[in-house]
């Protein structure tokens, strides 16, 4: 004869009702910390404009057209912070109008990083250690950016929800190279010294196709419909 325990059962639905939300939170909080190194760089950046640091060869570019790097900081800044919560699934399944409103500024800070971004690639003079290469892959991977982006807004247009999903992960993926990029460059400087223009290329070119790699394993390992 089969026996009901209440109090069982009340526990099992408690632990169960607490651990999801954490689980759920989980791809939210390894977001944010990716995005603290190049959030930092972007904040030293800033006080270095506003506060008049001295020009150098490094920063020179910066000071001589100052509009597209804060478009860009503050907006990829919006768009790294808020788009991280856009992951977290209770908050999806709890405030779906908030998700909504916020996803509008994600996708239009998203817009204004990417294309400010291209702008630099185009017009800004090659920084100290970078050269054709890593120009070739920021064109490379930002157009992949602003296509995801667009794309992942027609399809929430059209109601597709998993597509829509799908291409903002692929996007904010490219967005989070910056982060990863931290983990392919700080070893071979640290082991070698700073790496030559093709080497540094390349271990850019690394950081973005690792993410968009995460990206596509996520995509195709869990549904995006929830």
């Amino acid at each position: 004869m089969n026996q009901t325990h209440p109090d069982r059962d009340d526990q099992s639905m408690t632990s169960q009702t607490i651990t999801k939300p954490r689980g759920g939170w989980r791809a939210t909080i390894g977001l944010l910390a990716l995005t603290l190194i190049p959030m930092a760089g972007g904040g030293m950046r800033m006080s270095q404009l506003v506060g008049g640091a001295a020009i150098t060869p490094e920063n020179a570019r910066f000071f001589a057209q100052p509009f597209p790097v804060v478009v860009h900081i503050v907006t990829v800044s919006v768009f790294s912070v808020l788009g991280a919560f856009q992951f977290a699934r209770p908050l999806r399944r709890r405030r779906p109008a908030w998700h909504r409103r916020a996803g509008r500024v994600v996708v239009f800070s998203g817009i204004l990083a990417v294309t400010s971004g291209l702008w630099m690639a185009v017009y800004y003079p090659h920084p100290v250690g970078d050269g054709p290469l890593v120009e070739v892959f920021r064109l490379i991977f930002g157009t992949v950016m602003l296509v995801s982006l667009l794309l992942g807004l027609a399809a929430i247009r059209r109601g597709e929800v998993a597509t829509h999903r799908a291409w903002m992960t692929r996007g904010y993926a490219v967005a989070l190279g910056a982060g990863t990029q931290a983990f392919t460059l700080l070893p071979m400087a640290f082991i070698s010294g700073p790496p030559d223009e093709v080497l540094r290329g390349l271990l850019m070119g690394a950081g973005w196709v690792l993410n968009l790699a995460v990206a596509e394993w996520v995509i195709r390992r869990r549904p995006l419909s929830v």
